[in-house]
């Protein structure tokens, strides 16, 4: 995949276990330059080392999702710098950790908002920004990260599957609204894998061994083939797809039921 010339930008980049650092990996490595962001004195250092190692030219800024200032600055210096903007990795997601080792019937009017503001409107907020500079460049791609627990119920995800449901529709309404444009939105449904947001899912190593057991490749993913097919995502090979969720689980999202043992006998 040949990213040389383009432009993109990734949130999400907590650490070097990230998915998102994993996807701007990937892109630098194609030759796309980057601009990356980071929340919050407390993680810009960790941003900023791993932006160093990139092998294409990158800007880090700071951008708080919640703020619709942050965010037009973010575009700002996008443009001032690099003139346009070719594709978005939009990996930011948040929920309290009270709200999802409690039940999701006791989840707070305040974290269900924050969690829906920061994990699925932040798309929209971002979608507004780059679609001028997308422009300008004919066309772009927009990419958001999911999880399976928005359709099916998983233990300890609670409120996140609801903000994870929202961000999938929303990332079809993106895409049906910015097609004209030539801009694509597109999601990736990765399994489980081990980050710092996971490391927050109570009972999470559970749900590894689960995937382990049930997915036809009898394994979990990693975060390096979930940018391998990002990559594809972000770039020319799939200029048909749009409006799509791809499954990138070991194949567990297929399955009904566990075929791999002989059904009791009555």
């Amino acid at each position: 995949m040949d990213l040389s010339g383009k432009h993109g930008l990734v949130l999400g980049v907590a650490n070097k276990r990230s998915i998102a650092w994993a996807i701007a990996q990937k892109a630098s490595e194609a030759g796309a330059s980057l601009t990356l962001t980071y929340q919050g004195e407390r993680l810009e250092e960790n941003v900023r080392e791993l932006a160093a190692t990139l092998k294409t030219e990158s800007l880090v800024v700071p951008c708080d999702v919640t703020s619709d200032e942050q965010i037009a600055s973010v575009f700002t210096a996008i443009d001032q710098k690099f003139g346009g903007l070719d594709f978005v990795l939009h990996g930011a997601a948040f929920a309290p950790k009270d709200a999802l080792s409690a039940p999701f019937l006791d989840t707070k009017r305040d974290d269900f908002r924050m969690a829906l503001d920061i994990s699925a409107y932040s798309l929209v907020a971002l979608a507004r920004g780059a679609a001028p500079l997308m422009s300008r460049r004919g066309g772009g791609s927009i990419l958001t990260l999911t999880y399976l627990g928005s359709e099916r119920v998983f233990p300890n995800y609670n409120v996140m599957a609801v903000a994870k449901s929202a961000l999938e529709c929303s990332m079809r309404y993106l895409a049906s609204d910015l097609g004209p444009q030539n801009i694509r939105v597109n999601a990736i449904s990765a399994g489980p894998v081990r980050t710092l947001a996971s490391a927050g899912i109570p009972g999470f190593t559970s749900i590894l061994q689960v995937y382990r057991d049930r997915a036809p490749l009898r394994r979990n993913v990693d975060a390096q083939e979930v940018a391998d097919a990002a990559l594809f995502l972000l770039g020319s090979g799939s200029r048909g797809i749009t409006g799509e969720t791809m499954m990138v689980d070991a194949g567990f999202f297929v399955m009904g039921m566990d075929t791999s043992k002989p059904a009791a006998s009555e």
